[in-house]
């Protein structure tokens, strides 16, 4: 496999080629190996799950340039998996907890820092000073977004994905393999595919993943191996079994097909489907109730049903007595619910149960609302003894 890495001015010094030195007695890597390490510049997007191994592998393994972008902020949620971050971190910038580790871990790394939340405006700009880009989202919409940027750019799109117990990786957008519309053409419904905070994640996987994700970058730099162009890994962590599927290129794709059709970045929030600022004109209003005044009218003893639309094991977390029927079961037991009373609907944070009250408004209940932030803005502004999580 041939590399597209230039190494032809890189130099090590004598304290790198004694810290990369059980590097340079692999034939395979070897001093010109390490050099491409060196002059290498790799983009993590996202230092959180996937990105914190991602970043973690690529500074100690001497990658010469790190390009880190992200815009969140440290929160105690994040300790159960994202290793580059520690409890004294919460509430710092990511990038700053992330910056302070890797330097600490390789000081010869230069790190290149995006404060930002990548979108169609800024992604090639910023995807342009690097030779590959490691996704480590958490969303379909950047995703998406990741993999046009990439194949527009020319750039190799080194892609992982985790959900509870399970995740995949690949390769995506070189010249001769698929790219990631070569496998998902369209995204799934909003609401269907649960996210991390909403479905949970086994601490270790984005670990697992994500050090694949560096195994795949290491292995494009050095131009050695077989990487994962054409092929998708499917990890179970619970069977520790690993499966394997071939990806064919897709001549019909509309970004890297033969006539393609995407020739620009589109917006990709309206292409996922994803409710936001930019789109509440023209979708359709979900009628909401805050915190404060539901408490007011439950201590009144209003006649109001609290539909709590979470997963059981949530709700064991959890609970203001509400009516227990998760999301997903809600069209097959919607006759247990009276059209005429009123009902508040709530989740953890507000995004599951906007969608159960408009499927039941078109349903017609007329009188459901939605509570506003969820069960985590009644912990935070009603009753600060429940747990958070």
């Amino acid at each position: 496999m041939a590399t597209f890495i230039d190494s032809s001015q890189v130099t090590l010094s004598n304290e790198e080629i004694l810290r990369y030195s059980r590097h340079l007695i692999i034939p395979e890597v070897a001093m010109e190996g390490q050099k491409k390490l060196k002059a290498a510049r790799v983009l993590c997007v996202g230092t959180g799950g996937l990105g914190s191994p991602l970043a973690l592998y690529l500074a100690a393994a001497g990658v010469g340039t790190l390009g880190l972008v992200d815009f969140d902020v440290v929160d105690y949620t994040n300790l159960q998996r994202q290793v580059l971050h520690y409890t004294s971190d919460v509430g710092r910038l990511k990038l700053d907890s992330a910056i302070d580790k890797l330097t600490a871990i390789n000081p010869f790394v230069e790190i290149k820092r995006f404060d930002t939340y990548l979108n169609s405006q800024n992604a090639l700009d910023i995807f342009s000073g690097f030779d590959i880009v490691a996704d480590g989202t958490d969303n379909f919409a950047t995703r998406y977004l990741v993999n046009d940027a990439c194949v527009l750019s020319g750039k190799p799109n080194v892609y992982a994905s985790i959900y509870r117990f399970e995740g995949q990786a690949s390769i995506f957008a070189t010249e001769s393999g698929p790219c990631y519309r070569c496998l998902y053409p369209e995204p799934p419904p909003p609401g269907l595919v649960p996210s991390c905070a909403e479905g949970g994640v086994l601490g270790v996987l984005p670990g697992l993943l994500g050090v694949i994700q560096a195994t795949e970058a290491i292995k494009l730099i050095l131009g050695v191996g077989e990487p994962l162009i054409g092929r998708l890994v499917l990890v179970d962590a619970l069977a520790m079994s690993f499966r394997e599927l071939r990806v064919r290129k897709n001549p019909e794709c509309p970004v890297c097909g033969a006539y393609p059709t995407v020739k620009e970045l589109i917006d990709y929030n309206q292409f996922c489907g994803v409710r936001g600022e930019e789109s509440t004109a023209t979708s359709v209003k979900i009628p909401e109730i805050q915190p404060e005044e539901l408490k007011r009218r439950l201590d009144a003893r209003e006649d109001i049903l609290v539909l709590d639309v979470r997963e059981p094991h949530e709700y064991q977390i959890c609970n203001i007595k509400g009516h227990l029927i998760p999301l997903g079961d809600l069209p097959a037991r919607v006759h247990e619910l009276d059209t005429s009373q009123e009902i508040v609907v709530h989740c953890k944070s507000g995004m599951r149960s906007a969608t159960a009250v408009e499927f039941l408004r078109q349903s017609g209940f007329k009188r459901a609302t939605n509570l506003t932030g969820g069960i985590l803005a009644w912990a935070d502004r009603i009753d600060r003894s429940l747990p958070k999580y």
